[in-house]
């Protein structure tokens, strides 16, 4: 297929939280852009066997740092309050909150902790020590959705185009620094904690044209 074929995700959010139980469509777009030269082996490709890959990201080289942290004050000094530097992935990512809503955050991962920043306040919203993730889970499908499972708090639902890179650095990052294989967990559905008291289900679907994603609450 064409680089310059797009394919389209849909997501529809089933709110509870409204009398009327509106359904809000937004389009994420396209997928993962176009690769470089490079190439993702099998032994750092968490999906092998079991998920949908686009050529695009088997054949994409990982950079890690999209947003120059180094040239943000404000991400540094987050970091560096947390004693915490070797930043191995950053960029921009749309967040899921509990009630539905989707934020663009900053995801930044370094080798022991996740950290989800406010690039509009420049504040830390969370931070998730890498030792307290259990497992990954995925579609089957090429849309670009992840959720972080955290046992001990609540689960991080994320969009991303980069989402291949970045779960092998945490499958690969965890290996290396504790010895924990990750866990990869791919299903067209798949329930996560939005708080710590409210689970969802996400749905994927393969439809004409691209994936149709659709969030309920359980």
């Amino acid at each position: 297929m064409s680089a310059s074929i797009r394919r389209r995700i849909q997501i529809e959010v089933n709110s509870s939280d409204t009398i009327d139980d509106d359904k809000e469509k937004i389009d994420l777009g396209s997928d993962e852009p176009t690769p470089s030269d490079g190439n993702v082996t099998e032994d750092h490709d968490p999906f092998a066997g079991g998920k949908v890959r686009r050529k695009a990201s088997i054949a994409r080289s990982f950079r890690g740092d999209y947003v120059d942290v180094r040239s943000k004050p404000y991400l540094m000094k987050i970091l560096e309050k947390q004693g915490d530097r070797g930043v191995i992935f950053a960029d921009e990512v749309l967040k899921f909150t509990g009630s539905g809503k989707m934020k663009r955050r900053i995801l930044v991962i370094t080798n022991f902790a996740i950290y989800v920043v406010d690039q509009e306040t420049y504040t830390l919203k969370r931070r998730i020590a890498l030792a307290a993730v259990e497992k990954l889970c995925l579609s089957e499908l090429s849309d670009n959705f992840f959720s972080i499972i955290v046992p001990t708090e609540y689960d991080l639902l994320l969009a991303s185009t980069r989402k291949t890179e970045i779960v092998s650095l945490l499958v690969e990052s965890m290996k290396n620094t504790s010895n924990y294989e990750l866990e990869v967990h791919l299903s067209n559905s798949f329930e996560y904690h939005a708080t710590s008291e409210i689970v969802k289900e996400i749905q994927f679907e393969e439809v004409e044209g691209g994936i149709r994603t659709r969030i309920v609450k359980k």
